[in-house]
């Protein structure tokens, strides 16, 4: 019975908001690979979190991982992660994840954890 609701959950689309701490990922990582790697580990992320290999990073998340340069990528960030249906007929999977900013201020991160937006179809 429980092996049926996990399986239920894992094949419907939805969307979570996470904080993902880069600054413990890139611990140790050299200054000129940091933004790179930040945008790796946000895949990584995504991937583990809503359990599809078809991680696509937004443009906008992009360019705030690197608006402060390769080398001074912020230590938090709020993710919206949004698994979708793939419409694509030569698709290998069902689903794939969508990785944009979401829009709260930084001032408002304290104590928040995983939040379920909404479930889409």
């Amino acid at each position: 019975m429980v092996e049926k609701v996990a399986n239920r959950r894992k094949e419907e689309a939805l969307t979570r908001e996470y904080t993902v701490n880069l600054h413990k990922r890139l611990h140790g990582c050299t200054f000129k690979k940091k933004a790179p790697k930040a945008i790796k580990e946000i895949r990584k992320f995504a991937q583990k979190a809503m359990e599809t290999s078809d991680v696509r990073v937004d443009v906008k998340l992009n360019k705030l991982v690197w608006s402060q340069g390769i080398r001074s990528v912020r230590r938090r960030m709020r993710v919206r992660i949004a698994r979708k249906r793939n419409h694509e007929e030569d698709a290998k999977e069902e689903f794939y994840s969508l990785v944009t900013v979401a829009d709260v201020p930084r001032e408002e991160w304290k104590g928040l954890g995983t939040k379920v937006i909404d479930e889409e179809d």
